[in-house]
């Protein structure tokens, strides 16, 4: 086995500890493992010709994600951010030592923590993959639901954030997908302005 494949299942190993589940299809998998191998498809299609740090990357981007929970930190935009803050740093300290494990250089580990922690978003090629394919694995797999959750308002809103994240090849994916009328309804009323 090459060490691709042993860091692939290592982080796999790891993020099917996660306590949430995910139902598609039918089928029930642990969240974290469902979403890193949904994120990893996504940068595939994106970019086939993707190199081993941003498949890595991919695979490890929200890694261990439960043992931070959001509870954790206060109510309001100030906590959300800081709860995003620590994960950042919290999934590349963790998909670094699992890295080093599988025989990556300290080198090869940093330049895998840059693209977890989207350092240079919209300047660096393999931070925008990323970016563009947690945006897509959003709005092919959590959007419905949080449909249910969020006034019509908060979703315009959400789904111009997510827009403006995106580069033309995540917008061209976006427009791709399949969505619910409601779905397909709030993205028309959110890409009027």
């Amino acid at each position: 086995m090459n060490r691709l494949q042993q860091a692939f299942e290592l982080f796999d190993k790891y993020n099917k500890q996660s306590p949430e589940q995910v139902v598609w299809n039918g089928e029930t998998f642990p969240s974290e493992y469902f979403y890193a191998v949904e994120l990893y498809n996504w940068v595939r299609k994106i970019q086939p010709d993707a190199n081993e740090y941003l498949l890595l990357a991919s695979r490890s981007q929200h890694i261990g994600r439960w043992e931070i929970p959001r509870s954790d930190y206060p109510e309001g935009r100030t906590g959300y951010l800081k709860w995003r803050s620590d994960l950042g740093k919290f999934h590349a300290q963790k998909a670094g030592e699992i890295l080093q494990g599988a025989g990556y250089s300290p080198e090869e580990v940093e330049r895998v923590q840059q693209i977890i922690q989207k350092q240079r978003l919209k300047l660096d090629a393999d931070v925008q993959t990323i970016e563009n394919a947690l945006c897509l694995v959003f709005l092919e797999f959590q959007y419905d639901d949080l449909i249910r959750k969020l006034s019509e308002e908060k979703m315009i809103n959400v789904l111009r954030k997510t827009w403006k994240k995106m580069s033309k090849a995540g917008h061209d994916a976006a427009l791709q997908l399949q969505y619910s009328p409601e779905g397909s309804d709030l993205i028309a009323k959110a890409l009027q302005e």
